[in-house]
């Protein structure tokens, strides 16, 4: 009898970056307030990656180290580097590349995954099959996004939800049953119209027209994304559920998607899961797109432990979803596996 090969999650690692950016400094620029925030959206701060031509790769490049450090990993052993990531440095070479570069990989190939907030998991998936048909030991996954470079900070409906940030995880092959066990993904283009970033790619290339039109910032029309976001969302995590024949009792935690407290609050609703079943951060860290996840994993390490039952659960501009199920392969803090 063979036992079926899966991809643990065996270490977390992150990086936020220094300038944190509060409701109050916002309101000066912004016509908000730090009330209007909190009661519609829930986020505190935010970090700011400032500083002159640094990227993406510049926070990823520091969670991948940290990750690589906590976990005693040689960067040589790194096989594959996939990137989930809506702010690359460029479009070419790939932000996973010069990650991996600047990380020592330099026995690893990587690509970057575009799939908004939800290329988290969508990246998680497909590192996860990598691992599940054999020749690739170690992965990293990172979701990275500097949402800073994309937000127009005289859009009140847009500037107060993003912030910048990073964080990375380290697949490995296992056997014990723990793992990336499940996963439904989807995507819809239809939802486009309501969230995207129109001018930057082959379409409308960048020109003074374009930029003198703010088509280079993130475009949203906030009902219609709410309601997607929360029927989705709610949809793939309680059908996650199910097809898995898990109960609300069976789960240590829901990773959601950290783009708003309501929307996260609404999918627990659905999921029968009480407040202290879900991991949130947003008021900390605010919308960091692909990092919210892993940024989550991160900020919980600590509290748990080898076998718990974990769905992670995303919505993504243009539009992205899903949700996975994840049982988790360590007790958090504990690399002597």
């Amino acid at each position: 009898m063979t036992t079926k090969t899966t991809a643990a999650i065996t270490g977390v690692g992150a990086y936020l970056p220094d300038y944190i950016l509060d409701n109050i400094e916002l309101s000066h620029m912004v016509d908000t307030s730090d009330e209007w925030i909190m009661s519609r959206i829930g986020i505190k701060t935010r970090h700011i990656l400032k500083g002159e031509g640094l990227g993406t790769s510049y926070m990823g490049e520091r969670a991948v180290n940290d990750l690589l450090e906590k976990t005693g990993t040689d960067p040589m052993d790194i096989d594959v580097v996939i990137c989930a990531t809506v702010t690359p440095d460029m479009f070419f070479p790939s932000t996973a590349n010069l990650i991996a570069h600047k990380s020592g990989m330099k026995k690893a190939f990587g690509f970057d995954l575009s799939a908004a907030c939800s290329g988290f998991i969508f990246a998680l998936n497909t590192a996860s099959k990598l691992i599940e048909a054999g020749p690739y030991k170690k992965i990293v996954v990172v979701g990275a996004d500097k949402m800073s470079s994309i937000i127009d900070y005289t859009d009140r409906s847009t500037c107060p939800i993003f912030g910048d940030g990073a964080a990375a995880v380290l697949l490995e092959p296992t056997t014990d049953g723990t793992g990336v066990l499940n996963a439904i993904l989807h995507s819809d283009a239809s939802g486009a119209q309501h969230l995207h970033m129109k001018a930057g790619g082959s379409a409308y290339p960048p020109t003074h027209d374009t930029v003198d039109k703010g088509w280079h910032y993130v475009y949203q029309e906030g009902q219609p994304v709410f309601k997607a976001a929360v029927s989705n969302m709610a949809d793939t995590s309680v059908e996650i559920m199910e097809r898995n024949h898990l109960t609300a009792d069976d789960i240590r935690y829901l990773v959601p998607h950290q783009a708003n407290l309501r929307i996260i609050d609404a999918t627990a609703h659905r999921m029968g899961l009480p407040a202290e079943k879900c991991m949130i951060n947003i008021d900390k860290f605010g919308n960091t797109t692909a990092a919210t996840i892993p940024l989550c994993l991160w900020d919980y390490e600590s509290r748990l432990r080898k076998g718990d039952n974990l769905i992670l659960s995303a919505f993504g501009g243009g539009y992205t979803w899903g949700a996975l199920y994840v049982k988790w392969a360590y007790n958090g803090g504990d690399f002597s596996k």
